[in-house]
């Protein structure tokens, strides 16, 4: 009894160590296999972020120009333009002021042709009217407000930039948020502008509306 009970013993622990070996074989094998799979490049490459051009929600389709129009925050933080990736005015270029901030840009191109800010509290509205009125067909303006763009906003230059496209040019007033894309004697409206009323009740910097974004694609000028 006892030599038949150690040998279903040994059986029962061979048959153990027997199963033990080959499971670990059978791990070990897929162990290898999961560390180093084909997919985990492919993986990789598909989490990646893309980024798109002037950091838009979505890419631009071909033939069409990305750009991004931020007004002032108060009289704080400066407004920035980006057009086709390339920050064409910010804080950080040290190249915008109170006013109206306003780039240029080739529209068949997308060359930048020229940049500028005008003191729209107390500066002289001349050189905007003459600055304006150099805009030729085949360029883009792009605007943003910062601070004050409406004290020294006469009825000439309501009327210019109507025929750049803007609905709301004639109504800008003191410390209104404005953000504007449009080009010389267009048939209609822009469809890119936003504009913001500045009005204690509905403040969000205390004397002045919230800041405004203005993303979007335009379509490249075939000439």
């Amino acid at each position: 009894m006892r030599t038949s009970a150690l040998l279903r013993l040994l059986a029962l622990v061979f048959a153990l160590i027997t199963s033990w070996i080959i499971v670990h074989s059978y791990i070990s094998f897929n162990w290898k296999i999961i560390r180093m799979p084909r997919w985990l490049g492919s993986v990789s490459k598909e989490s990646r972020v893309v980024r798109n051009k002037c950091d838009l929600s979505k890419a631009c389709p071909n033939n069409f120009f990305a750009f991004k129009i931020l007004s002032g925050a108060a009289n704080v933080v400066g407004p920035s333009v980006c057009f086709e990736d390339h920050m064409i005015m910010s804080p950080v270029k040290d190249n915008v002021g109170r006013g109206l901030n306003i780039a240029l840009v080739n529209g068949s191109t997308g060359t930048v042709l020229r940049q500028s800010y005008f003191d729209m509290y107390s500066g002289d509205p001349t050189f905007l009217v003459k600055f304006l009125k150099e805009i030729t067909e085949d360029m883009l303006v792009l605007v943003a407000s910062y601070d004050d763009p409406g004290t020294k906003m006469n009825d000439e230059l309501r009327v210019l930039f109507s025929k750049l496209g803007s609905s709301y040019a004639k109504q800008l007033g003191f410390r209104d948020s404005w953000v504007f894309l449009g080009a010389k004697d267009i048939r209609s409206n822009s469809p890119f502008e936003q504009y913001l009323q500045n009005n204690p009740n509905t403040n969000k910097y205390e004397g002045w509306p919230e800041l405004l974004e203005l993303e979007g694609c335009v379509p490249r000028k075939i000439v």
